[in-house]
């Protein structure tokens, strides 16, 4: 294992550190538990949202904290989801009078944790909805889920339900732009090669050299299928027809279109996914009018990305377009 970490047990806490400094015009970081906010605290009167779950997707969630996005995200360990202890006083920290929304991926961990700290929350008279994102269509079920994993299709609910929370709408109408986002996106990724935990010190995965994984979980979870290596226009139309069919997406339609990087891929060759992926679509009649490429949500260092297709409609387009100021995320 070679990567720029002093002790693994440390990497979140330290990441965290530099984090906060490197960011303390936009965010706070606060430890014991580990949480970050937006610098300044929570805006009096605004529903608040917060995300969070395992370290190693970064930016995911704390790069998407400020302006426009969450008011809070709980990182956990790598991989690994946060506590109740850490989410409650982030809630607590995110509200500023109007409730808070939690904005969850799928997986059982993170479910049953936000769960737990939406009941703390509700003891000290804090109003709190949540979205379980659920947007790979790759599986039904894994070792980590009860339905539909949530991966990338998370940024479009976290810009958009951020952008909704901003303009001064309630929770009950947060909530509901966040559940119509979730419902109209779908995403599917591949793995080139597998990424290693710091604390494993080994790939989190086996996957020979002449082989790639097709539908990867942003943990390493398995796939549809392992495949030999491929040309990237084949890999793509694997990727973007099985988005497209789930979602259904017709002629006349408008769409964004998010090529996400796993980590460990050049954006030239996120680049060229993107103009495949591209091509696929408006060969259905639809159009690309929203378009978003890069590391967004990441598996450390794996090689491999993931298609995000959503389907849009003028508000849906008003709020993606609003403004937005975060550390990885901002126009």
């Amino acid at each position: 294992m070679k990567k720029l970490i002093n002790d693994p047990a440390r990497v979140v806490d330290e990441s965290l550190e530099g984090f906060g400094q490197a960011h303390a015009d936009l965010v706070a970081v606060h430890t014991d538990p580990n949480f970050v906010t937006r610098a300044g605290g929570a805006k009096p009167g605004k529903v608040g949202l917060v995300s969070g779950g395992g370290s190693g997707h970064e930016p995911l969630h704390a790069g998407f904290v400020g302006l426009g996005m969450l008011d809070a995200a709980v990182p956990g360990a790598v991989f690994t989801s946060p506590t109740p202890d850490a989410i409650a006083p982030a809630t607590t920290a995110a509200d500023g009078g109007a409730g808070v929304l939690h904005i969850v991926k799928n997986y059982t961990g993170d479910v049953l944790n936000f769960e737990t700290a939406a009941e703390l929350a509700d003891a000290e008279g804090i109003e709190v909805k949540a979205v379980v994102v659920n947007d790979d269509v790759a599986v039904e079920d894994s070792l980590y889920t009860a339905g539909r994993r949530g991966v990338a299709g998370t940024v479009a609910v976290e810009k958009i339900a951020g952008a909704s929370a901003e303009r001064g709408d309630d929770l009950a109408t947060v909530a509901a732009i966040a559940e119509k986002v979730n419902k109209n996106v779908r995403s599917m990724g591949v793995a080139l090669t597998a990424c290693t935990v710091p604390h494993a010190g080994k790939p989190s995965f086996d996957l020979d050299d002449t082989e790639i994984e097709i539908g990867i979980g942003i943990h390493g979870e398995p796939g549809r299928r392992r495949i030999p290596v491929a040309p990237a226009d084949e890999i793509t139309e694997m990727l973007t027809n099985a988005v497209l069919d789930d979602l259904g997406l017709g002629s006349g339609e408008q769409a964004l279109l998010l090529v996400n990087g796993m980590g460990g891929t050049p954006a030239s060759e996120l680049y060229i996914v993107y103009r495949a992926a591209r091509k696929l679509i408006e060969a259905r009649g639809a159009t690309v009018s929203r378009s978003l490429v890069g590391n967004y949500v990441t598996s450390l260092e794996m090689q491999g990305c993931s298609v995000t297709v959503l389907r849009l409609d003028d508000e849906l387009t008003a709020l993606w377009d609003a403004p937005v100021h975060t550390p990885a995320l901002r126009w």
